[in-house]
Formats: structure tokens, sequence, C-alpha cells
């Protein structure tokens, strides 16, 4: 996703784009093209570098791409070179550690420091390909975000300004445990129908975190919610989204895949009960997930649920 963003960002602006692996950076500078996005080619504005110290400072912005589930352990070795521009969080999950999301991991990482989040329906071959899209870039209401939004967007990137990083964060978080439910639909053969199902449902389980956690009701109907949820939850490109699929058709999935809502589903079981939110699709997904159910079991479980009235 960082090096998708490199080259939406990279018509109007010099970027440098950094990554953690020396080895994997060297073959991208060497190509000119990253593995996981072929045929995206990165152009003379991007400089590909493993020098950390070299790649921040001085910088106007520094858009963090890292895994959620690194974020917190790499920015404390990087936030030394920071010298007061924006950091903004391009990451979805919520961490294992310590149950933060993706802004509130930043803020504890960079407390004197502005910070953002860039979230909402997108996928990285996407961006790379420059087809439209459309994202949210939420933070604090104390920050300039306007100018923020004016900087980061260009023809193919579209950013709408939201003062709800909580709901951003979770939205973005929690539509990837949705995401894995839908997959584990599709892959055992359970039809649109149901699928359909889980979607309007998550839709409400998420929202119904959220607003617990402090979010606000709308932000959850907005880019960095519904519209990311009906993106993750219907398409292949989606990792979760395959990640379930294989969960569903009983088959192995590649490790080296990042799978955010799998991480996320774990961290939010304590909160859930903690907090007492009825979160029925998460915690499926959380057994799914850890091997102690099957989706037989799963299924059977959610069916089985008290009727009620839908809210």
């Amino acid at each position: 996703f960082g090096t998708a963003l490199a080259i939406a960002l990279s018509d109007t602006h010099d970027i440098r784009l950094w990554g953690r692996n020396a080895n994997t950076v060297a073959e991208v500078e060497a190509q000119r093209e990253n593995s996981k996005l072929p045929g995206a080619v990165l152009g003379p504005a991007i400089t590909v570098t493993s020098d950390a110290k070299a790649a921040i400072q001085g910088a106007d912005f520094i858009l963090c791409a890292i895994p959620l589930q690194s974020t917190r352990t790499t920015l404390a070795d990087l936030v030394g070179y920071f010298g007061g521009q924006p950091l903004i969080g391009c990451s979805k999950g919520v961490d294992l550690t310590t149950g933060m999301g993706g802004y509130s991991i930043l803020q504890a990482s960079y407390p004197d420091g502005p910070v953002g989040l860039l979230t909402g329906p997108s996928f990285a071959a996407d961006i790379a390909q420059g087809l439209p899209t459309a994202l949210t870039l939420a933070a604090d209401a104390s920050q300039e975000v306007s100018s923020w939004q004016s900087e980061l967007s260009v023809d193919t990137l579209r950013l709408y300004v939201s003062h709800d990083p909580v709901g951003a964060e979770l939205g973005g978080a929690l539509k990837n445990v949705i995401a894995i439910a839908c997959g584990a639909t599709m892959g055992a053969g359970l039809g649109e129908s149901a699928r359909a199902a889980l979607i309007t449902r998550g839709q409400a389980e998420i929202t119904r975190c959220a607003v617990q956690l402090g979010a606000r009701p709308e932000t959850l109907s907005g880019l960095s919610g519904f519209g990311d949820l009906c993106l993750t939850c219907t398409s292949d490109k989606s990792r979760n989204y395959r990640f379930g699929a294989a969960l569903g058709q009983a088959k192995p999935f590649d490790r080296s895949i990042t799978v955010e809502g799998k991480d996320t589903a774990l961290a939010l079981l304590p909160i859930m009960q903690r907090l007492k939110i009825d979160m029925p699709i998460t915690k499926a997904v959380a057994g799914l997930c850890s091997g102690k159910i099957t989706v037989s079991q799963a299924l059977a479980a959610l069916m089985a649920r008290p009727l009620r009235k839908e809210l």
C-alpha cells in the first residue's frame, strides 16, 4: 500500500519510499517495481531507500503503511528522526498487545507531533494503476487537516476530511473481521444471500462497538465505515476475504500474507467482554481463526441466536 501511495503521489511530489527489509528495498530499487504490484512502475520522482534517517528528515509528510501489528515497535525506532511534520497512518487493525487502533498507536508513539489517519475503500493495485479512489483523511479537530487534504489529493485520489479519527480507525479495522466471515461464507458455498446478511449485520456490529468506544455513528456510514466494508467483503482482491474463503474451503493460506482481520478479531475479544458489547460475528471469526470452531459450527451458533427486532 505504501508503494501504491508513492506512485499515486509522485506526479505532484518528490517521494522517498522506505522499507524495513533492506533486501526487498534493493530489489524494488533495481527493478523500479514492487513484486506485489506487478506492472506498477516507480517513476523518477520516487527515491527508494533503506536509510530511515535519509527518508524521514526534511520530509513535509510521513505516511506510515507499516502493518498494524508492527507499527508500534517500528515507530519506536523511527520517531527520533521526526521533526514535527504530520505523521499519517495508512494501516488498519487493532494491536494485539495494547488493544489500540492505528490512530491511537500513532498518537502514543508521536505525542508531540500532528497525527492523522488515511483510510477507506481502496486496494493498493487500484491506486497504483491510477484508478479513481476516494479515502477519508481523519484527524483531531485541532489539526489543520484541510491543508493536508489539499497537499495529498491528486487527480485519481480524492480525500474527504473527518474529525472523528476514532470512528475512522475502528471502521477500517473491524470491517476486516466481517470480510473474513464473508469469505468463509462464500468459500463454504453458503450463498450470496448469507453474505448480504453478514455485511448488513456486520455493519450493525461495527457501529455498536465503535460508538461505545467513542466514535460518531455517522462516520461508520461513510467511506471509512460502510464504504470500506462493502469493498472488502465482496472482492477477491481483499486479503481478509481470501483468507476467509480458504477457511470456508478448508484450504491452507499463505502465511506470508498479512491478514489484519485475524489479529483484530482476537484483539477485540477482551474488549467486547470487558465492555459487554454484543459482537457475535466477531466472536465467531475469532473462533474460526484460532481453530476452536468450524465454519458449520459458527453458522449454527449465529443462526441459533434468539430472534430479535432489527436495530
